[in-house]
């Protein structure tokens, strides 16, 4: 274990130093082989196995709409439903939601390293705690690195081989130090993972990041394609904000199309390059409103990614849609 983080850590000195030298004038998707340009998306659903409702809502933006790639909360209870469903329809892009915090109050999950491996996890109804803020205050890297490498183990164990890893609530973003440690883990297992490091024009914007906070983002990113992992150009993370009015929750095609409508505003602001888009597809039911208020604005991401009008502006604004599967099966046919 200590040789394996010498070695993390002297590549991220390596990288850090070297960085300069290395030019961004070109995007992380033309690096990858596509046409210079080129908008390049990944429409991606969060929160798969979280419930039923949750898998139900993925599994209808996949395969009747046109969402390309999911993640998996591997600590939840709905978890072996979908791997069933995925051992059926093993080409999925599917990869893992890490995930370290419980935000519901009464639909509750916790560590699957368990409390004695990783005590500054769980709060005190056993379960991990409901937010960043609590994680960072109370949990250490240690703890953080033996949850995630526990996460992927169960994947592994249930049958899946992760295209890519990513953070439930940005938790693994929260502290350099758990980035550091996310980014290891991806590095060590030859797994991508999400991190927006290329102009980042998005997520600078919504996050007010400055520039020294980007300049140390984009050195992770090179560190990444340095070990032979694809890189995001950027990231899409607003769909969360997109809150449906109340008097047009009356009917799914009032909500279809809002949010179709949102979604199409939001892949004009894309700019060239690697961009993940974010979304949480569920397809609500009577139970789901006693996990979360969020189900409208949930449900709404489901239908909007099954409208043949968003369909028809993804092809207007010219946007190429890839997999994490695609652009690591790129990144490995080329030089590091």
């Amino acid at each position: 274990m200590l040789a394996r983080k010498t070695t993390f850590f002297l590549l991220l000195i390596f990288i850090c130093i070297s960085s300069r030298a290395q030019t961004t004038d070109s995007t992380y998707a033309e690096k990858l082989g596509y046409p210079k340009g080129s908008k390049v998306v990944i429409l991606h659903v969060d929160d798969v196995g979280m419930s039923f409702d949750s898998n139900e809502g993925a599994i209808n933006a996949m395969t009747d709409g046109i969402a390309t790639s999911c993640s998996v909360m591997m600590p939840c209870p709905w978890v072996p439903a979908f791997v069933h469903y995925y051992k059926q329809h093993p080409k999925l892009d599917v990869g893992l939601h890490l995930t370290l915090t419980s935000e519901w109050s009464g639909y509750r999950w916790g560590p699957l390293s368990g409390k004695s491996v990783t005590p500054g996890l769980v709060d005190l109804e056993g379960a991990f705690w409901p937010s960043v803020e609590q994680v960072v205050k109370h949990s250490s890297a240690d703890e953080v690195e033996k949850e995630i490498r526990a996460q992927l183990n169960r994947a592994r164990t249930m049958g899946i081989e992760p295209t890519h890893l990513d953070s439930h609530m940005g938790t693994l973003f929260a502290t350099p130090e758990f980035l550091l440690r996310y980014i290891k883990v991806g590095i060590e297992n030859k797994i991508p993972v999400m991190l927006p490091a290329g102009h980042a024009s998005l997520i600078k914007l919504s996050n007010n990041m400055n520039d020294l906070q980007m300049d140390q983002i984009r050195k992770l990113g090179k560190m990444l394609w340095s070990a032979g992992l694809p890189v995001l150009d950027d990231l899409h993370n607003e769909s969360y904000g997109w809150d449906i009015p109340k008097e047009l929750q009356t009917s799914d095609k009032k909500m279809q199309q809002y949010k179709t409508k949102k979604y199409i505003e939001g892949i004009r602001a894309i700019k060239p390059g690697l961009t993940m888009m974010i979304m949480h597809c569920t397809a609500t039911t009577e139970v789901f409103p006693f996990i979360s208020g969020s189900g409208p604005l949930r449900r709404g991401d489901m239908l909007a990614m099954m409208d043949p009008e968003f369909k028809k502006a993804i092809e207007r604004e010219g946007i190429i849609l890839t997999t994490w599967r695609e652009v690591m099966e790129r990144r490995s046919g080329l030089k590091k």
